[in-house]
């Protein structure tokens, strides 16, 4: 009980919604779901208050620094799985900050390659290098035999969905 007297609100996830009774696929589902939305939503946090930055802003600099060669503006979106409107939002912030550039396609005139300066390559090691050690703090609460067997069975599962095509 809080000091009013009132029990502290319940949070909410995903797999609230289920019960006993559902199948245990579904359970498994929404507890994959509820564990991603919770690292995810703490990585968040933690880009925020550290860099004052965004997961988007932090994933397009990730995709650049696989890249160094650059990459052009639809296959970030691609990469992403955002419109292109939401590449060109934060590579416009991106660019006014000096972290990346955005330069002709030699290749085609009507794209623009998109790259990290050296001041945005070494900003983003900065912000890698703490984003791996949230990541291993995250999942401290796992041995590392349920680490690996977790990473097996998710590879199991990845494998078989994957496999099932989209449905469309």
């Amino acid at each position: 009980m809080s000091k009013a007297g009132k029990s502290a609100p319940q949070r909410t996830d995903h797999e609230t919604r289920v019960t006993d009774d559902h199948h245990e696929s579904l359970r498994l589902w929404l507890r994959m779901l509820s564990c991603t939305n919770l690292v995810e939503g703490h990585i968040r946090g933690q880009l925020r208050l550290r860099f004052q930055t965004t997961l988007p802003r932090f994933d397009l600099m990730a995709q650049l620094e696989r890249h160094p060669e650059g990459l052009k503006m639809g296959e970030l979106s691609r990469r992403m799985m955002v419109t292109g409107g939401n590449v060109t939002g934060i590579t416009d912030q991106l660019v006014a900050e000096g972290l990346v550039v955005r330069e002709d396609n030699p290749k085609d005139r009507r794209a623009y390659i998109v790259k990290l300066t050296k001041e945005g390559r070494r900003v983003f090691r900065e912000w890698a290098d703490e984003h791996e050690d949230w990541v291993i703090r995250l999942f401290e609460g796992l041995g590392e035999k349920e680490k690996k067997q977790l990473y097996d069975l998710l590879a199991q599962l990845k494998q078989y969905v994957g496999g099932l095509g989209t449905g469309n």
